[in-house]
């Protein structure tokens, strides 16, 4: 069998069998979603193993290319959509361990795939640089889960998502026996962000950085959602009030942050903010100017230090839903700028509070859009497919986070060169098999 010659090459101390840790390290945050929480909890790995070497990777990808096993790439597994799941068995490759800092200059920092976002960003900021974007799970979440997994998060209101610029570059090996390392920089990259780990294994990232801002963080509350909307929007749009959060949660979301009770008030909508210091007294006049209450305030000098607003924001929301409510999982939908409120009230009509909603204020290809991660009350994956069948007939777009197939769930994907270089890199599919459908290939074929 397969897995006595794996552990008889890599020594029995690296090939994690246990059916405890097989299962922990074969699962992500997929059961955030019941319907792929139904679809995905009897899928485990063979067999985990946490490389510490370029070269120790190399022998595993020519294993498994000899023995046809297939293989799942994982960093920290914060994705939520399956994407660190081995749906045909096989190894898991655990590359939490390749998590060096290669090198740091005037304004890019070079950093092994495992690397924790977190760990990268203290390590930055004593150095007078931070990064620009990373998801709410930085503190767990590796670079190249992000990049692989993810889209945006904080910062993103300044910057943009994965693809504004915001990956330089990164170091790839194929899937094959013989398997190449190159490096990657320009458009090509779209082919390895948000690819679930199909088209290459993700070695090491080039990422811009940016001076060091002084970020403070607040709450604001407001006695209705659409007033919260409002200073969030204009908030947002205001360039000269520096910014890398702008989080806008409707009541009831904000009851689950059980963390928060002795700061927010029942039936109040929030914003959730983190702004350069300098910037506070343009802020206040903007709190001022819709009559908004600022309820928490953590100084800059606190900042990633206990309590962090952002870890009520972004997905941590939803988590904070599922953890502390009954039935609840989440969508990802984008609103008509100009309809954002008639949207609103039609679905508030239609659904009443199945749908309650919470915005994030982001940047894509430069122009400010309300990202949308509404908190759903479940009831059935038929009732789910009502609402979201209902929300793209008025216009609201929906990216599916209920699916673990690549390029389903949105974003845009260019799925048809992703397709071609997984061809290219993984000509046996043993990458993460299953996660691009049969018909989406024949398609393209």
């Amino acid at each position: 069998m397969w897995l006595d010659k794996l552990i008889e090459l890599v020594g029995e101390e690296k090939v994690i069998v246990s059916d405890n840790l097989r299962e922990r390290l074969s699962k992500d945050y997929y059961w955030y979603s019941p319907v792929l929480f139904e679809e995905l909890k009897d899928k485990v790995a063979d067999c985990v193993v946490k490389p510490t070497s370029i070269e120790e990777i190399q022998g595993l990808v020519t294993f498994a290319v000899e023995n046809k096993v297939p293989v799942t790439i994982r960093g920290a597994g914060t994705g939520n959509y399956g994407q660190a799941i081995p749906l045909k068995g096989g190894i898991v490759l655990d590359l939490t361990k390749m998590d060096k800092l290669l090198d740091l200059k005037e304004d890019t920092v070079k950093v092994q795939a495992g690397m924790r976002l977190g760990t990268l960003e203290k390590k930055l900021r004593k150095q007078g640089k931070e990064l620009r974007i990373y998801p709410s799970t930085f503190m767990t979440a590796t670079v190249g889960g992000f990049l692989c997994g993810g889209s945006g998060g904080i910062g993103s209101i300044r910057w943009g998502n994965l693809w504004d610029g915001n990956i330089l570059g990164v170091t790839v090996m194929t899937f094959e026996g013989e398997p190449r390392i190159f490096e990657v920089v320009g458009e090509e990259i779209e082919d390895y962000i948000h690819n679930y780990g199909t088209t290459g294994i993700v070695l090491e990232a080039i990422l811009p950085v940016e001076e060091k801002q002084e970020w403070t963080q607040h709450i604001i509350s407001f006695p209705t959602f659409k007033e919260a909307v409002k200073f969030g929007d204009e908030l947002a749009h205001k360039e000269e009030i520096i910014k890398r959060l702008v989080s806008v949660c409707e009541w009831p979301i904000p009851s689950h942050f059980h963390s928060l009770k002795d700061v927010l008030h029942e039936e109040k909508s929030i914003t959730m903010l983190e702004i350069e210091e300098s910037c506070l007294d343009a802020l206040q006049s903007l709190v001022d100017k819709y009559k908004g209450s600022t309820d928490l305030m953590i100084p800059a000098n606190n900042y990633h230090k206990g309590l962090k607003v952002s870890d009520f924001t972004w997905n941590h929301a939803t988590l904070w839903a599922h953890k502390h409510g009954e039935n609840m999982t989440y969508l990802q939908a984008r609103f008509k700028v100009d309809r954002i409120f008639e949207q609103m009230d039609t679905l508030r009509a239609e659904f009443g509070e199945e749908i309650q909603f919470h915005f994030e204020y982001i940047k894509i290809k430069g122009k400010i859009t309300p990202a949308s991660l509404p908190v759903i009350l479940y009831q059935s994956k038929e009732r789910l497919y009502e609402i979201i069948d209902f929300c793209r007939t008025i216009e609201v777009e929906i990216n599916d986070p209920h699916t673990y197939l690549l390029g389903f769930g949105g974003y845009n994907l260019k799925m048809e060169k992703i397709l071609m270089k997984k061809r290219e890199n993984d000509p046996f599919d043993l990458l993460n098999p299953g996660k691009i459908s049969v018909k989406q290939e024949s398609e393209i074929i």
